[in-house]
């Protein structure tokens, strides 16, 4: 069973979009490390932000909705960005991040929790309704910073390739990719530049296409919320084959006379294999043998395949000796 993101967040699948925002905020608010000193706390805070980021999010909330979480993280999900085109979802892990971008602030949790208010001290505070916040200078009725994260708009989607090759497809990998990206310090001013590797797991048969984001792991900044960074699955030129969909096409040159007198070809598979194709019939530039189930696997399930088809390229002589003319002319029909 995947993970229940709407009972993590303490609220009914049919919840609002206030009704998300308001659980987020109770749940981290409540076990946020820094307060909730329970062994537990860092991995269910980490749970809370991971299914706000979900559920706050309408595309991917759609897909979790229809597909739960193996669907969203398998890729199982339309893209909505063409036929055969997935979405697959990972968290970014860094819950402190959602947390900072939710309430704006580099550390704003001290603003709730670093002293007393109204006579009542940090554990007795209600952070479920208006009355645990109004009394916060710079904060709304709905508890978010007055200029805080409404205000904020998320930089565009920062895309790249990811080349694979058809083996790559066929067996499955992993690929780590490493990104450069600016930070913001503590004191919520200066900036820093650091590196992260960016996990992909290839899955088998993956089309041309697919789409693997990693949310908000783009620049920092005090203004704007991070851009995701988007990979796009592209296949690498193959020394023999090239596929359409889940089918490989595997081009086979041959000569006039073969074309017209039948031949036998050997055929190699993406699998390393090998097989004999005889041909008894007369061979039309362009033609296709089908070979089922030798193509790569499907993308929803891994373990049926496509086919391999064999195309035939005829290769007409440029010029013709006069002798074979007059036999061609003899013998072929008119």
């Amino acid at each position: 069973m995947g993970k229940d993101y709407y009972k993590t967040l303490g609220i009914s699948k049919g919840a609002s979009e206030d009704d998300i925002k308001k659980a987020y905020r109770k749940q981290a608010l409540k076990w946020h490390p820094d307060k909730n000193k329970s062994p537990a706390a860092e991995e269910k805070f980490k749970e809370i932000a991971e299914a706000y980021d979900v559920l706050s999010d309408p595309k991917k909330r759609e897909i979790y909705d229809q597909y739960g979480e193996e669907g969203l993280k398998g890729g199982n999900g339309p893209s909505g960005d063409g036929p055969g085109n997935t979405f697959t979802y990972t968290f970014h892990g860094d819950p402190h991040a959602t947390f900072a971008t939710f309430f704006g602030g580099s550390n704003p949790f001290e603003m709730f929790f670093g002293r007393k208010t109204n006579g009542r001290d940090e554990e007795d505070m209600d952070v479920d309704g208006n009355d645990g916040f109004g009394n916060f200078p710079g904060f709304n009725m709905n508890g978010f910073p007055r200029d805080g994260p409404q205000r904020r708009k998320q930089d565009p989607p920062i895309i790249h390739e990811l080349r694979v090759t058809l083996e790559e497809v066929f067996h499955g990998c992993t690929k780590r990719m490493k990104i450069s990206r600016k930070r913001m310090n503590p004191d919520g001013r200066t900036m820093r530049t650091e590196d992260k590797i960016l996990t992909i797991e290839i899955k088998r048969g993956w089309k041309e296409g697919t789409k693997i984001t990693f949310p908000r792991e783009g620049d920092e900044s005090p203004n704007t919320i991070p851009a995701d960074i988007v990979f796009v699955i592209k296949d690498k030129p193959h020394p023999h084959f090239r596929r359409e969909g889940s089918n490989i096409i595997y081009p086979v040159k041959i000569s006039l006379r073969q074309s017209l007198c039948g031949c036998s070809v050997t055929v190699s598979t993406i699998d390393g294999k090998t097989c004999n194709m005889k041909i008894t019939d007369v061979i039309k530039p362009g033609m296709r043998r089908t070979m089922a189930g030798q193509g790569l696997p499907l993308p929803k399930n891994p373990e049926q395949r496509g086919d391999l088809v064999v195309e035939f390229d005829v290769n007409f002589p440029e010029t013709l000796p006069s002798n074979a003319k007059d036999v061609l002319k003899r013998h072929l029909p008119t």
